[in-house]
């Protein structure tokens, strides 16, 4: 059910952010979000450098102090357009302004009305006239400038519904068949202010300054191309870069359909035909060109008509060089947002498009991003929903973080190194969406599954194996199933007459520090504490969680369990306290492990031989004189514990006799003498077997003389007394027979 509902809130978040990304519906965050990356990207890999072959004439507030409110007549702007291109040596002028209106300041049409009024018959004065026409006709000489020298004027689309449009618009670059037939969408304007006839006639070209803001304001893109009456018109910055590449064919380049493209072919770039090869400007399914700001305001060098017209300008500064005739004034109203600056200056804009038309720097977005975008949304829908809740909160969060870096590099190196301009947003979004559910989620669950497995399993097992339950709590229950386990008993010896000799309260004090003790000893090798059973204690080891290794977990713990008791006895005796000893028998096999209590009381417990045979081991510790002894079925399974054979025997109940261990240590622990022991024993032992007495005799002898305190070397040599009294029959296989244990 968990994973039902992960499942489900990440679809329908992956659902939500896909249909965005075809283009169905627009989400104003992921949008948002997508205008602020696009702006960070562009501050944080803009060059930051000065284009030295573009200038701009600044019309400043300096230039209107000087020369006067603008407009300023035709005559100011001949001998600046001629001083521009003949001191200056100018390649090329793009102008950022319009020149709608005729220029009546010289005073001509006056004049006119005169010569053809009161003044008629004055023959004198129509002949002067006629001498001073030329030199006043302010527009005349405009025309007849811009004609001489390659010059490209700006014009405006309007929108408004109630304007009319006035002036020429220059000949369409497209037609309508070019793109409309073709199913593109370009920018539409139904109104437009273009200069007048004559200018427009005189002029090399002419392209429209019009502005695109963003839903936030901001002027990211240029409609490269926009169409008026089904034709359609290059932007300012295009007439002005093909004006410099001497003027080659422009061809819209259109992609064909694939599997991340509609149905029908989109036009992906403007394609400008030079005699030197082919210059790709990207366009997106509008036509319009995302604008590579170079910097802030400055990144080209400005220079004030002023200082033009007054020559106060280096006579090198602008030689050969590409000038934009724009305005900087702030009450010219040229100003717009842009995401290097909320006020900059249009001209500058123009300036920044144009320079990367010529260098190539103009970043792509076309059509088939949005299908890579859905890709991309998929991939990481499915590595986050099925890969992400198979690790731990730290290892998950770690993946996740890496994950994340790699997309955002991914995206960025596409930006820098391919031009391509790839959502990033939507891919952001669903990635922390869907790392939350998965936190969410988890802590939710997770914390739902310890407080389950906490109330199934806290009173057997310690909260380290809860943790670890809790990552697949569906695994775990209480069913009663068969497993390959150990099982351990641990019994104080003599424990009814050390009861006896101690208060009630005291002996409470004692059972309590001694259980915390070995408990503690029990969880902290992964066991699982079945039960206190008087002053026993029963253990076992691979249930509930699984354990490998849960034959020399129980070993190595009763081996600590026999250590910490010498702990516990100098702690006892410092308080007056009776020393304890233990016996623990451990066996290992197949037994049944689940719930074997009743209604009112549940007993998460094992069954079956091995755990009756344990506890039969654990019997003859102190027969044996030893602390721990093992089954058969443990030693086969413990390759790094040196273990001594005690015997072969047959306990009471059981017919199938067992090999009986005692463990010595981990093998690199046992010492030379210890090792030396151990091989004279099980020389001792297989003469024991093969009914050599008095070669096992010889034997057991020098061992008990360098081990008194061995209660299993006298054992043996008293049990070869009885041995040769009543010899035993030819077929004796050497295994003892418990019938009281």
């Amino acid at each position: 059910m968990q994973k039902l509902s992960r499942y489900a809130l990440g679809l329908l978040a992956l659902a939500a952010l896909l249909g965005h990304a075809a283009g169905f519906y627009s989400l104003g965050l992921i949008s948002r979000l997508d205008a602020i990356i696009y702006d960070t990207r562009l501050r944080l890999t803009m060059p930051n450098s000065i284009d030295e072959r573009i200038v701009i004439l600044d019309i400043d507030e300096k230039s209107l102090a000087e020369v006067g409110r603008w407009p300023w007549n035709r005559d100011r702007l001949v001998q600046l357009v001629s001083k521009a291109f003949e001191q200056y040596g100018i390649a090329l002028l793009g102008m950022d302004v319009l020149f709608a209106e005729s220029d009546e300041s010289s005073g001509l049409a006056v004049l006119e009305q005169l010569a053809s009024g009161p003044l008629q018959a004055n023959e004198p004065f129509r002949a002067a006239l006629h001498r001073l026409r030329p030199k006043l006709d302010y527009d005349g000489r405009f025309a007849e400038t811009i004609a001489k020298y390659p010059v490209i004027l700006g014009f405006a689309f309007t929108d408004g519904a109630k304007e009319t449009s006035t002036g020429t618009l220059p000949a369409p670059v497209l037609s309508a068949e070019a793109l409309r037939r073709r199913g593109v969408a370009a920018t539409v304007f139904e109104r437009y202010s273009g200069n007048r006839p004559e200018f427009q006639r005189a002029a090399l070209g002419a392209g429209h300054y019009n502005g695109l803001a963003d839903f936030d304001g901001l002027s990211r893109r240029v409609a490269l191309v926009a169409e008026y009456a089904g034709n359609y018109y290059e932007a300012l910055s295009l007439a002005v870069a093909r004006a410099a590449l001497g003027n080659p064919k422009l061809v819209p380049s259109f992609s064909p359909a694939g599997p991340f493209s509609s149905s029908d072919p989109t036009i992906e770039a403007i394609e400008l035909l030079t005699g030197r090869g082919t210059v790709r400007i990207p366009v997106d399914r509008h036509v319009r060109a995302l604008i590579p700001y170079r910097g802030a305001q400055g990144s080209y060098r400005y220079y004030s008509a002023a200082d033009v017209l007054a020559e106060r300008v280096s006579k090198d500064a602008m030689r050969g060089k590409i000038a934009l005739l724009g305005t900087t004034a702030p009450g010219l109203l040229d100003q717009r947002a842009t995401p290097v600056g909320e006020i900059y200056p249009g001209v500058e804009v123009h300036a920044n498009m144009l320079s990367g038309i010529l260098d190539g720097t103009v970043k792509s977005q076309p059509a088939y991003v949005s299908g890579v975008e859905m890709l991309l949304l998929v991939l990481v829908a499915l590595v986050l929903l099925f890969w992400l809740p198979r690790f731990s909160p730290l290892r998950a969060t770690l993946g996740f973080a890496a994950l994340l870096a790699f997309l955002i590099a991914l995206n960025f190196a596409f930006w820098e190194f391919a031009n391509l301009v790839l959502p990033l947003a939507s891919i952001i979004v669903l990635a922390l969406v869907l790392y939350a559910f998965n936190m969410s989620f988890g802590y939710v669950f997770e914390t739902h599954a310890k407080q389950r497995l906490a109330q199934l399993f806290g009173h057997y097992v310690p909260p380290e194996l809860v943790e670890e339950m809790s990552r697949n709590p569906d695994r775990y229950d209480m069913e009663g199933r068969s497993a390959e386990l150990t099982v351990m008993f641990a019994d104080i010896r003599g424990f009814t007459a050390l009861s006896e000799g101690l208060a009630p309260q005291t002996m409470a004090y004692l059972m309590k520090e001694y259980f915390s003790a070995m408990t503690q000893v029990i969880r902290a090798n992964r066991g699982t504490l079945d039960k206190y059973i008087g002053d026993a204690i029963m253990a076992f080891w691979g249930a509930p969680v699984d354990d490998s290794l849960h034959a020399r977990n129980a070993v190595i713990t009763a081996m600590e369990m026999q250590r910490m008791l010498t702990e516990i006895n100098l702690a006892f005796k410092a308080r007056s306290w009776p020393e304890l000893t233990i016996g623990i028998g451990i066996n290992s096999g197949t037994m049944t492990v689940g719930d074997m209590g009743s209604r009112e009381r549940k007993a998460y417990t094992v069954l079956g031989d091995p755990v009756n045979l344990a506890d039969r081991l654990e019997g003859l510790t102190a027969y044996y004189g030893v602390g721990i002894i093992m089954g058969e079925a443990v030693q086969e399974i413990l390759p790094d514990i040196e273990c001594r054979e005690l015997d072969q025997v047959r306990v009471k109940g059981r017919a199938r006799s067992v090999r009986i261990y005692q463990p010595m240590g981990v093998r690199e622990t046992v010492g030379v003498s210890e090792q030396n022991e151990l091989v004279l024993w099980r020389q001792a032992l297989t003469q024991y077997r093969a009914q050599d007495w008095g070669k096992a005799e010889a034997i057991l002898k020098r061992l008990a003389a360098s081990a008194p305190h061995c209660r299993l070397y006298s054992l043996y040599l008293e049990r070869l007394v009885t041995l040769r009294v009543r010899q035993p029959v030819s077929s004796w296989d050497g295994v003892w027979q418990f019938d009281t244990s």
